[in-house]
């Protein structure tokens, strides 16, 4: 069983920055396509970056620019670094790893105050 734990939410002004951070547990971490993924209240769930195991990455339209994700094989994690963050930023935090299943962490809370 892969365990995925998220960390790094938190509150936070709009136009400030965080960094989120998902270990992985497993020595396969570096086969694993990773991703992030969102949930606003009300809201659907929603792709917001990922990286394939080759180191490829894919952004939702909306978040280019913003949104930087990044792994590192060495440390099982992989990060996103949240910049520019504005109130609609403000969802729980989802990583997913994903090979063959899907496996999800509990998600971390990210809150931008206006």
């Amino acid at each position: 069983q892969v365990q995925v734990v998220e960390s790094g939410g938190g509150l936070v002004q709009a136009g400030g920055s965080l960094r989120l951070s998902c270990a992985a547990s497993g020595s396969i971490f570096s086969s694993f396509a990773m991703g992030w993924y969102r949930q606003a209240p009300g809201k659907q769930r929603e792709l917001v970056a990922s990286i394939t195991s080759a180191g490829r990455t894919n952004y939702a339209d909306s978040l280019k620019g913003r949104f930087t994700i990044s792994r590192d094989n060495s440390k099982n994690t992989v990060y996103l670094q949240m910049n520019s963050l504005k109130p609609e930023d403000t969802a729980v935090y989802y990583c997913n790893a994903n090979l063959v299943f899907d496996y999800w962490g509990q998600g971390t809370q990210v809150t931008v105050s206006a």
